[in-house]
């Protein structure tokens, strides 16, 4: 059952799962991901669709976007949009509670606004393009600037672009305070979907030792305290948890290429939206950043509280 925080809107039974949707391939894809994601937690989906007017107006001038044959258009594009998702929707959830928003907005915009009260947002991306190709995009914008949790759902490259729907939730545990939420979200998942969790703890030998509070150590004491840590974060969510059996791995350096490889047999990745060693104002770690954009199954990036 899904756990209810006391004072969390994310967690307030009336939080809904919202996605966005703009007639892309990817955003029919997060839909019907999002559609069976919202049933299985029973919670409302909202499926929200920016017409950004403002864009069509550095398109087609200020002129053109006043005249009301132009505005009509792109409103009736809008709503075939969201009729057609709400169609898609119930397809995959016949009995699922939908509501349906169109504004003038940017998608991004209202993904990011409504992230406060939701309880995920999610967004689609296909492919495997690089961070130039992403920069500035609604995907990372929305994944830096949202609050709560964000889905990005990735297809499996090896599976004609289908999303994996088997295999274990992999959670990236960092050792700090911050990645908490991000555990307990991925323990929340695996126990939800009955499938093992793996606990993936991966320490840098320039950051390890000034973090566990010690120094000098050699790498088999290192590896030792770094093993302790990990096994430190997740107790209490065993705990609570008692159900979800839990695997846990360490790793030496570099998280983002270890967390890609699980994700070529993970249903789910969770990691939180800033790694211990990134800066206070960076509001995407480089590690989320490099998984949004290349992992190979749906990641949850999960922002602290604010």
């Amino acid at each position: 059952m899904t756990e209810q925080r006391f004072g969390d809107p994310h967690h307030l039974a009336t939080a809904k799962v919202i996605v966005g949707v703009d007639g892309s391939d990817g955003s029919w894809t997060a839909l019907r991901w999002a559609a069976r994601f919202a049933a299985e937690r029973r919670r409302e989906l909202e499926i929200l669709h920016g017409m950004d007017l403002v864009g069509a107006g550095w398109v087609l001038g200020d002129y053109e976007v006043v005249v009301p044959s132009v505005v009509d258009a792109i409103r009736e594009q809008g709503q075939d949009v969201v009729a057609r998702a709400e169609r898609v929707a119930r397809s995959v959830a016949p009995e699922l509670p939908i509501s349906v928003r169109v504004t003038t907005d940017t998608g991004k915009q209202l993904l990011i606004e409504h992230s406060a009260e939701a309880y995920a947002v999610v967004i689609g991306a296909t492919g495997d393009a690089g961070t130039f190709a992403h920069l500035g995009s609604t995907l990372l914008a929305v994944t830096a600037h949202a609050q709560g949790t964000v889905v990005i759902v990735r297809t499996d490259p090896d599976a004609d672009g289908a999303v994996r729907t088997s295999g274990p939730v992999v959670v990236g545990v960092d050792g700090s305070p911050v990645g908490d939420a991000a555990i307990a979200a991925a323990f929340t998942e695996a126990a939800e979907r009955g499938v093992e969790l793996v606990a993936v703890h991966v320490w840098s030998d320039w950051d390890s030792g000034r973090f566990a509070g010690h120094s000098n150590l050699v790498e088999a004491e290192l590896d030792n305290v770094e093993r302790a840590i990990l096994a430190e974060r997740i107790a209490g969510w065993q705990e609570k948890f008692p159900g979800v059996r839990v695997t846990r791995k360490v790793e030496v350096s570099a998280p983002a290429p270890h967390l890609l490889d699980w994700s070529k047999i993970a249903q789910l990745l969770v990691v939180g939206s800033r790694g211990r060693g990134g800066f206070a104002g960076m509001l995407l770690g480089s590690t989320a950043n490099t998984l949004v954009q290349h992992a190979s199954c749906p990641v949850m990036v999960v922002h602290p509280a604010r």
